[in-house]
């Protein structure tokens, strides 16, 4: 089973990336539930940190349930996905480290199997001639 908070050094690395990186971060959630009734735990833990999102300027962009693997290995197969957007990564680092997530955290825990979170940068769109 994976972790579901990320390791020391995971961490560690975040933090350094937010004192270079002030700009928008957009998290990338693969979600696998556990069996009987993880899903609806997640979505207690999803219905708590959204608000706490947009108080940080974030958005939620996209949730869905994974429905089949078109290209590459199918033998990690995910439920669900979550792409939430932040302003930076210093404002996701402030919203995990108060005690109203921590709270919620509890329920992701005991609704999740395994995870893999990915921070991404956006890419900066090619120039379009005219």
């Amino acid at each position: 089973m994976s972790e579901i908070r990320p390791n020391v050094e995971q961490f560690q690395a975040l933090a350094a990336a937010a004192k270079a990186d002030t700009g928008r971060v957009v998290m990338l959630n693969l979600l696998k539930f556990r069996a009987g009734g993880g899903s609806k735990e997640y979505g207690s833990y999803g219905d708590t940190v959204r608000t706490m999102v947009e108080k940080q300027g974030g958005r939620l962009i996209y949730s869905g349930r994974c429905d089949q693997v078109l290209i590459g290995d199918d033998n990690n197969e995910w439920d669900a996905i979550a792409v939430v957007e932040y302003p930076s990564r210093a404002a996701f680092l402030e919203m995990v480290s108060q005690p109203e997530y921590e709270r919620a955290h509890e329920h992701r825990e005991a609704g999740l199997d395994r995870t893999v979170v990915i921070a991404t940068t956006p890419a900066a769109r090619p120039a379009v001639e005219e």
